[in-house]
């Protein structure tokens, strides 16, 4: 086996390119055979195998620097250096992360999650190694998918005005997690099936250059001539304007085409940017066949294609479903969706009510402002994004959202921990980004039938911005209401009186509150336990209560523990005067949580059952010395 010699580079460099391709299927191999066991970013990684070999094989990692845009393609870049006998513990608790991360090796350069990053990345090294005074090259590789995003032609714009010495790979695969929409796609379509351009290129350069004496009026009437033939045979225009060298499109499965593609970029002074053709999950039939389920998937069976792991009602589906089932009742009601019809659930949606989808790209930015508009005209659009994703469009949310008090409905799918996805993509934040922002609710149910419930209350609300979270989980199985109610705005839910402590749950995460109620119950401690339900407004009466009962309180989250819901309670208590009340915030501590399972993540920062009755009972003497 070829592989089992790779440790780094140099011994890549070593194989002659027939080795190469011997090396290419050995990769696609161990990716089936080990993403099997572990799950992952399969479809993607079977794509770039041969790009990946190729860039490493010209290339001085880290010297030179190579970017993988999203960084969920960077597996086999990982195998390539040093990191191949880690991939057992892939997205496991303190093992081989699924994206780059610098503490794993020097040759992860840029660590990244989110799509459309890399080439701001790459411009930014760029610039420092030429100020620095450097040689090395600086390489990017992104996808088409992540092209779409706003933040990739704000670099190529900049890129492409300095003249920086940048090589942009465009991996172009058609499909991003789901198959890519909007204008750029379908001009990336015309350049997959247009190969009469080079040809006809190199054959006016030609001619071009045999006519003697060429100069004056006649030379700018040449370059004239050879600027119509670029507009008339389509290729290259767009990344050419941009002060792009365009070179392809070109088979990127092909290792001699791919070497000889990327020494010419390499040798080419100024931005380049190589277009390579790939198939998202070559060499294993059933991600070539559905590259959107097989993009990232859980464990499988190799010779089936068939998933490992049972299969359940998730937070999601219920979304899914509900959604269907208010459009029919609403027909202001609309979807919008970053790029995220599959992972959102609103696939069915579509099917159903496909004039009132939208799928707008990645483009989490423009989908928040274009609900806005949307809101402005009396239609209910709901934003159904990830909430690591909302993340990027949060001056759309605060000015032309919020500002605007726009019928906005946010539904914050992946709300608090994710699991094996880890630090880029936990759902942690959003309860604190929100929360400062005038005019907005915010509710997060303790199940699935109380999502059903705030989903309808968010589809009636007409006084402004309004949202609902959940989470990454299976649903908890209980007992559904036939029909869907409007819950009071600001009011909690006083789910069982007590004395002396009284916990206040935020979210799904009340489940672990209830745990922990149950087993103090068994030892007769009987503390109230709230499911708070609003974030923002926050139901006063019930802390006004609490506070002059002389209650001490803990706030239980499944999200960053600053300027979170029990940031909220502290402020409104501090606010009115409550001096004494003491207010214990259980959440998500200040740093970043690395992948594993949820459970796993949960035990690490203490927020569990056990760690919640540890507090409860750490609280009892003191009640008894105040008694």
């Amino acid at each position: 086996m070829l592989l089992d010699n790779i440790n780094s580079p140099k011994d890549l460099k070593k194989l002659t390119i027939p080795q190469l391709s011997r090396l290419a299927e050995e990769i696609r191999t161990f990716l089936i055979e080990n993403l099997a066991k572990t799950g992952g970013h399969l479809a993607p990684n079977l794509g770039v195998v041969e790009l990946t070999l190729a860039l490493h094989y010209l290339f001085n990692s880290p010297t030179d620097k190579l970017i993988w845009d999203v960084g969920h393609q960077a597996y086999v870049h990982k195998m390539l250096t040093g990191r191949r006998d880690q991939f057992p513990t892939l997205r496991q608790y303190k093992g081989l992360c699924g994206f780059p991360k610098m503490a794993e090796s020097p040759h992860d350069v840029w660590e990244t999650g989110h799509s459309s990053t890399s080439l701001s990345g790459a411009m930014g090294m760029a610039c420092a190694r030429d100020l620095k005074g450097e040689k090395n090259h600086v390489v990017a590789v992104i996808g088409d998918g992540a092209l779409t995003g706003g933040m990739a032609f704000e670099a190529l714009n900049h890129i492409g005005h300095e003249k920086k010495n940048v090589i942009v790979v465009l991996n172009d695969n058609e499909m991003s997690i789901a198959p890519n929409v909007g204008a750029l796609h379908n001009y990336l379509g015309k350049l997959r099936t247009d190969s009469s351009y080079r040809w006809a290129k190199d054959e006016m350069e030609h001619l071009l250059k045999s006519i003697p004496a060429v100069g004056g009026k006649l030379a700018q009437l040449a370059e004239r001539v050879k600027d119509s033939m670029k507009y008339l045979l389509v290729s290259g225009v767009l990344f050419e304007e941009l002060g792009f060298t365009y070179i392809g499109p070109i088979d990127g499965h092909n290792l001699d085409l791919l070497l000889e593609t990327l020494k010419t970029a390499a040798n080419t002074k100024g931005p380049v940017l190589v277009h390579a053709i790939t198939k998202k999950g070559k060499g294993y039939a059933p991600a070539e066949a559905d590259s959107v389920t097989w993009h990232g998937v859980g464990t499988y069976k190799i010779e089936s294609g068939e998933s490992a792991s049972k299969s359940a009602a998730t937070y999601t589906s219920v979304f899914a479903d509900t959604m269907i089932e208010l459009a029919r009742e609403e027909n202001r009601l609309v979807a919008v969706t970053p790029a995220m019809p599959a992972g959102s659930g609103l696939l069915k949606f579509a099917q159903v009510f496909p004039k009132r989808m939208f799928d707008v790209g990645i483009a989490e930015q423009h989908a928040a402002t274009f609900c806005a508009g949307l809101a402005l005209q009396g239609l209910k659009p709901v934003y159904a994004v990830y909430s690591t994703f909302l993340q990027r469009a949060y001056d759309q949310l605060i000015h032309d959202i919020a500002r605007q008090k726009a019928n906005v409905i946010f539904a914050v799918d992946r709300a608090g921990l994710v699991g094996a996805d880890g630090e880029t993509h936990q759902g942690v934040y959003d309860i604190a980004f929100m929360r400062a922002i005038p005019n907005m609710v915010i509710m997060a149910p303790k199940d699935e039938n109380e999502l059903r419930h705030m989903m309808k209350t968010a589809a009636v609300y007409d006084d402004g911005p309004i949202s609902y979270r959940y989470p990454r989980l299976n649903v908890r199985g209980v007992k559904m209401d036939e029909e869907m109610h409007v819950l009071p705005i600001g009011k909690a839910e006083i789910v069982q009186e007590g004395k002396n402590v009284a916990i206040l749950s935020f979210g799904h995460i009340f489940e672990i509150a209830e745990q922990a109620v149950a087993q103090l119950g068994r030892d007769g401690i009987a503390p109230m336990l709230v499911n708070a339900r609003f974030c923002k407004p926050l139901d006063e009466d019930l802390l006004r209560r609490l506070g002059n009962e002389g209650y001490d309180i803990i706030t239980v989250e499944e999200g960053c523990a600053m300027g979170g819901f029990g940031s909220a309670v502290q402020e409104f208590y501090a606010a009115e005067g409550y001096h004494d009340i003491n207010v214990t915030i259980m959440g998500v501590p200040d740093y970043f949580v690395e992948h594993g399972t949820v459970k796993e993540q949960r035990q690490e920062i203490g927020l569990t059952a056990e760690a919640i009755v540890s507090r409860v009972r750490s609280l009892i003497p003191l009640h008894k010395q105040r008694a």
